[in-house]
């Protein structure tokens, strides 16, 4: 497994990172986890990442693994985003936060603690963030950072306390290529890319699980207007077999990007994705087109594609 050093953490993060969203929200059974976990970390994974939001999957991550703590970096998120008011992204709501995660992940310390998706204001005004900055005095959490998108990333990745940023890039997201990721490359960040695989935007949205039918619309609307085929892009095979290579290779190809969280509880899935990263950079001309169709669909719509939060 290819490593990239993670920004001016100091840390080597794995090229392909574990997301924890799926195993809360489809609500994986523990033995399923472990053993995906187990193998991950045994194929050279070395980025697991969760949020408290993600329903049971910190608790689930720290019986399957915690056993290994000495061997990948831990990244979760705090508070809840769908929750803007004052009082949950106050400094005694994170510093909560953090102590509650350490009991669920099963550690004594987080590598890097998010804060996830909170508004520009939240930011502005400080406290959350001050309190992960004494989290990290207190040794707690090792660097602090922020899960986000658009304006309020490009925000998040100036600030000098912020050292770690989780975006939005992939085929169908672009649109923190021109704010967020250059500010985050200027200051030497270390940068987590989510959704690498654009919510597998080539399947029928009646192919979806649950939340995941609503949650993947936007990118299936865009992949739809781009209109990409594998073979525009040099590649043969079925287009559903052939396009999460794609995807995933796009994302790890773009400058700046250390890691792509790929989020699964099918073990098939998460061998097809270690395979297709080993591959490496998507050539030059296929990245050229894949730019190119996306600039060209977002002007056809009429309106700006700010990224997906």
């Amino acid at each position: 497994m290819e490593t990239r050093t993670f920004g001016s953490t100091g840390l080597e993060v794995s090229v392909l990172g574990f997301g924890g969203a799926p195993i809360g929200f489809l609500e994986a059974e523990q033995r399923q986890v472990t053993a995906l976990l187990n193998t991950l970390l045994d194929e050279g994974v070395n980025l697991l990442d969760t949020a408290m939001l993600y329903m049971g999957s910190e608790e689930l991550i720290g019986k399957a693994v915690s056993h290994r703590r000495d061997e990948f970096v831990l990244v979760t998120k705090c508070v809840n985003p769908m929750d803007p008011s004052p009082a949950a992204w106050s400094a005694d709501a994170v510093a909560q936060a953090v102590d509650q995660a350490l009991v669920r992940l099963r550690t004594d310390h987080l590598d890097v603690m998010l804060l996830h998706s909170c508004g520009l204001d939240t930011l502005e005004q400080g406290d959350a963030l001050g309190a992960l900055v004494r989290a990290r005095q207190a040794g707690k959490i090792r660097f602090a950072g922020y899960s986000g998108d658009n304006e309020t990333l490009a925000y998040a990745a100036a600030l000098p306390d912020v050292a770690v940023i989780e975006t939005s890039l992939n085929i169908c997201d672009q649109a923190n290529l021109a704010s967020g990721l250059p500010k985050a490359k200027e200051r030497e960040l270390g940068v987590i890319a989510k959704r690498p695989l654009a919510n597998a935007a080539w399947k029928d949205l009646s192919e979806q699980q649950g939340m995941y039918t609503d949650y993947a619309k936007p990118y299936t609307d865009r992949f739809a207007a781009m209109g990409l085929t594998p073979a525009d892009l040099g590649f043969e095979g079925a287009p559903r077999e052939i396009w999460p290579e794609i995807a995933l290779r796009y994302t790890l190809s773009l400058p700046g990007v250390h890691t792509a969280i790929i989020g699964t509880t099918n073990a098939a899935h998460a061998k097809a994705n270690l395979q297709a990263a080993a591959k490496g950079p998507l050539p030059q001309a296929a990245l050229d087109k894949i730019r190119a169709a996306f600039l060209q669909a977002e002007t056809a719509s009429g309106q700006p594609w700010g990224a997906e939060t």
